[in-house]
């Protein structure tokens, strides 16, 4: 669920040109920001929709919330470090706290809740359950005035529907725990800290990323060790392997591109990913695992891609 803030930081140059186009409009459509929206978006289908298998495996030496705090602290640590040497501004009080709050919301409710649950549910459970975003951040967004447009609406429904049909197969049961509860709000979570990044301090630019993934990867440490959680053997190096990914491409990469869309586009737009990643998913079993891919199945992943184009195309009248 696994959500923010500005481009992709693959170089220290990248870095210093995102921090100075984090100032624009969040709903700016400029042809020069079109083309970092669309890597950002294209990240985002593709990378996030990865993190579900990385952290099943990396799940198998690491206990969750030390899993999912060192992903952030680590990702997090590299990036105030690669700033702060290429002169970026130390966040003031006031936005430590907003990143403080908006951490809170997204990686430890939001991620840190899936990875948490993914101890006892089935991955297509998980996924319905993330592919609710977009609805509770169209939710939410109304509440501070701006409701999606009639078309958004379609799209968001319809590329709900087509996640329930694409997971039917799957079986979508699981016994009633801890693990179902943390999920059922995850996704709430999420799209709530979505929505209020855009109205609380935060520091500029890609400083953002890093004071969140800073703080939130610090709670979950705390709150991962404070539950008795511990390493207690050499992890595999199939997990160390995942943990790469997780930092890499799911936090350095992913959550810094989904926060420059927040600050650039809507935000239906920007959380029509839940709605991919689980097609993504799909690709990657049939292509790494040789799974089948049914007939209800494709037209599902139709449905799917048909809502995300209406969301992508959809502006308010």
């Amino acid at each position: 669920m696994s959500t923010q803030h500005a481009g992709i930081p693959q170089t220290t140059d990248a870095i210093e040109e995102g921090s100075r186009a984090q100032t624009t409009s969040p709903t700016s459509d400029k042809p020069s920001n079109r083309l970092a929206i669309i890597i950002s978006m294209i990240a985002l289908y593709i990378l996030w929709g990865g993190t579900y298998l990385g952290m099943r495996i990396a799940l198998q030496s690491f206990p969750p919330f030390l899993l999912a705090g060192i992903r952030f602290l680590i990702a997090g640590a590299l990036m105030f470090v690669i700033l702060r040497s290429r002169g970026a501004a130390m966040p003031t009080r006031k936005e430590w706290l907003g990143a403080i709050v908006i951490g809170v919301l997204l990686l430890i409710g939001g991620n840190g809740g899936v990875t948490f649950a993914e101890q006892w549910v089935p991955s297509g459970l998980s996924a319905v359950a993330t592919g609710a975003v977009p609805l509770w951040a169209a939710l939410f967004a109304g509440f501070f005035g701006r409701w999606p447009s009639r078309f958004e609406w379609i799209g968001l429904v319809l590329g709900f529907a087509g996640l329930l049909l694409l997971n039917l197969g799957n079986g979508l049961t699981a016994n009633w725990s801890l693990g179902t509860t943390v999920l059922l709000f995850s996704p709430i979570s999420w799209a709530l800290g979505s929505i209020l990044s855009q109205r609380v301090a935060l520091p500029k630019g890609f400083m953002s990323t890093a004071a969140q993934l800073l703080c939130g990867g610090v709670m979950l440490v705390a709150i991962g060790l404070g539950s008795g959680e511990r390493i207690t053997q050499v992890p595999s190096m199939s997990a160390i392997w995942a943990m790469l990914f997780l930092i890499i491409g799911g936090s350095l990469v992913a959550y810094t591109a989904y926060g420059y869309l927040l600050s650039h586009v809507r935000a239906s737009l920007a959380t029509s990913y839940a709605y991919v990643n689980p097609v993504v998913a799909v690709a990657v079993g049939v292509w790494l695992a040789g799974e089948q891919v049914t007939l209800t199945g494709a037209i599902a992943m139709m449905i799917i891609l048909g809502g995300v184009v209406l969301v992508t195309v959809a502006r308010k009248h």
